[in-house]
């Protein structure tokens, strides 16, 4: 399932060292604008402490996490709509990520150099959010030429698609993102189509110091982004990067004890993959034996048939019947033997949606 979380920001906000951290790919971090021009790809592992609790009651040969993408994009300016700086190059590659993770500096440091010479969080959202909406708004004119004229001769496809291209360009006129309007179930298969930047979803990252960050974390500037953020119920994850960047090269044990040390639960790194994975509509189910017990990504939604043909399309082909019971369930007992005693596992059909926890194991035959 190849869906990816871009990392976009202004330049050195801190997206790559951050990235450089979720996955130890050694993106080039530099305190300069465009070190990063080609975007960095990177899997990533999904956290999930189910899968650990799985792994100690089945005891199997091996144990495999799920996993997506993380990409980074390069630091964009004011003017990139315009082909500033690198945007066009930029933009195509924000155009190709299924949601996006907005890194904001939420830290001073007179060592680091601010692309527009101080740090104001809000501003620097804006700077970024009003270029991919003259972006947008630039593709959706180009499109009313065209389907204005089919319009005009009653096709009734193009009236419908006409309606929503308007509704598009007094939103962005607005300065407004696409995903900000409340569009019909039909109206929404045209936005779809028309592969809009500020139609993705959004969460944001606020980079802080490590002197905020082991405070309580939100500084004003935090505090700033959580209220622009709330305003189109978007999401806000804090990390300090450098700090993420340490704990990224320690192992399990290290890693923990490092955490416990400085007082955090869980790094802001584990938060942010969690958030994004979450972002993109993304669950999670299990298959459990001794050979493998295996976390599966799924978009939420997935009914059993397709569920299955995510691990092989012959399971989907085949489909007979799924073997479920859910992860607490299963926990509770203690074992799958006691689990379907205390009659929790159950047989569901192809009509099935499979939901996030399931512990499956599917019947097929080909």
């Amino acid at each position: 399932m190849a869906l990816t979380t871009g990392i976009v920001g202004l330049p050195n906000v801190g997206k790559s060292t951050l990235f450089n951290a979720i996955t130890q790919a050694g993106a080039e971090s530099a305190n300069y604008p465009f070190c990063t021009i080609d975007p960095n790809v990177g899997i990533v592992e999904v956290p999930d402490h189910r899968l650990q609790k799985l792994t100690e009651l089945v005891d199997p040969k091996k144990t495999v996490p799920t996993a997506f993408e993380f990409t980074d994009i390069a630091g964009i300016v004011e003017g990139a709509s315009k082909g500033e700086g690198l945007g066009n190059k930029f933009l195509s590659h924000i155009r190709q990520v299924d949601a996006i993770s907005h890194v904001v500096r939420c830290f001073s440091d007179d060592n680091i150099t601010h692309v527009s010479g101080s740090v104001n969080p809000i501003r620097d959202i804006e700077v970024i959010n009003l270029e991919l909406i003259l972006a947008d708004l630039e593709s959706i004119e180009k499109r009313i030429t065209r389907v204005g004229k089919l319009a005009k001769t009653k096709d009734k496809e193009a009236v419908a698609e006409l309606e929503v291209l308007e509704i598009l360009q007094k939103t962005f006129e607005d300065e407004k993102p696409a995903r900000s309007i409340e569009f019909s179930e039909e109206q929404q298969k045209i936005v779809k189509q028309l592969h809009l930047l500020t139609s993705k979803p959004v969460l944001y990252v606020a980079n802080v110091s490590e002197e905020d960050l082991l405070g309580d974390g939100d500084n004003d500037y935090v505090k700033l982004v959580k209220e622009f953020a709330a305003a189109e119920n978007s999401e806000v994850i804090v990390v300090c990067a450098k700090i993420e960047s340490e704990i990224a090269e320690l192992d399990g044990e290290e890693k923990q004890m490092f955490l416990e040390e400085l007082g955090i639960e869980e790094s802001g790194l584990d938060q942010l993959i969690r958030a994004a994975y979450q972002l993109l509509g993304l669950e999670t189910y299990f298959t459990a034996g001794v050979q493998e017990v295996r976390a599966w990504t799924y978009r939420k939604g997935t009914k059993a048939p397709q569920a299955a043909g995510i691990i092989h399309t012959d399971f989907e082909r085949g489909f007979i019947r799924a073997e479920i019971v859910s992860y607490d369930d299963l926990m509770e007992a203690g074992s799958m033997g006691q689990a379907k005693e205390n009659g929790k596992v159950r047989l569901e059909g192809k009509d099935y949606v499979v939901q996030d926890g399931d512990v499956i194991h599917f019947r097929f035959n080909v």
